[in-house]
């Protein structure tokens, strides 16, 4: 359903995988979908695929520039999560924003985003106030120490996806975040997932994914981004 692309990114040029509805993606409200730390593998394409099948134009931004990492080598896929250039990574989500407002003729975007993509996906917002309006972090991760973000921009509607045996993003960090959001009197909702860890919604890991869990994410997700962007 999907194509890969290369859109301008500030004077340099991104790539990334683009899926829209069969009637193409004028009007049609635009999504960004952020990569996990194994890069933009099949499973985010598919994500990217099941959006356009309900009605958005969806992208996703190849932030590794080619490099995807096997899902059975975690270490590898944190060493080329954490040299990652963050002023490139910002270069290639604003370009992205761009790309997809200029494909739909529509002013704003939904942002969501996996494991680091869903830190990214706050970051995003943080940083294109403008055009981000509805952002949803799915246990999203910020581990760079420079890109933590100015939560006093956000302009956006949050969803955030919390797993209750979630190691990495930890319920309690989900509530720290609704707290300090709630606290600058933005727009916050987070729902938690019992009995379910980490990147629960991936279903190309067998060892995590949870199918009923992972519906429901996705179900309130396209109730979101339908309801805010709307």
């Amino acid at each position: 359903m999907g194509e890969i692309i290369e859109f301008p990114s500030n004077g340099s040029t991104g790539h990334g995988y683009i899926a829209f509805p069969a009637n193409g993606p004028e009007s049609t409200h635009a999504i960004i979908v952020i990569q996990e730390w194994w890069g933009l593998v099949p499973h985010i394409e598919r994500t990217c695929d099941r959006f356009a099948e309900a009605g958005f134009t969806a992208l996703a931004p190849d932030l590794y520039h080619g490099t995807t990492v096997p899902l059975s080598e975690p270490d590898a896929a944190g060493a080329e999560m954490m040299a990652l250039d963050m002023g490139s990574v910002a270069k290639d989500l604003s370009g992205a924003v761009d790309e997809l407002i200029r494909r739909t003729g529509q002013p704003t975007v939904g942002v969501i985003g996996f494991c680091m993509g869903g830190g990214l996906a706050l970051v995003l917002a943080t940083e294109r106030p403008d055009a981000v309006k509805a952002v949803v972090p799915a246990y999203g991760l910020i581990p760079w120490p420079d890109a933590r973000p100015d939560y006093s921009k956000l302009d956006a509607a949050v969803l955030a996806h919390a797993a209750e045996q979630d190691e990495m993003f930890s319920p309690d960090s989900a509530r720290e975040l609704e707290s300090e959001l709630t606290a600058l009197g933005k727009d916050v909702e987070v729902d938690h997932y019992p009995n379910v860890g980490h990147a629960f919604f991936n279903e190309d890991r067998p060892e995590v994914y949870h199918r009923e869990s992972a519906e429901l994410l996705w179900d309130r997700t396209v109730a979101f981004f339908r309801q805010k962007l709307s």
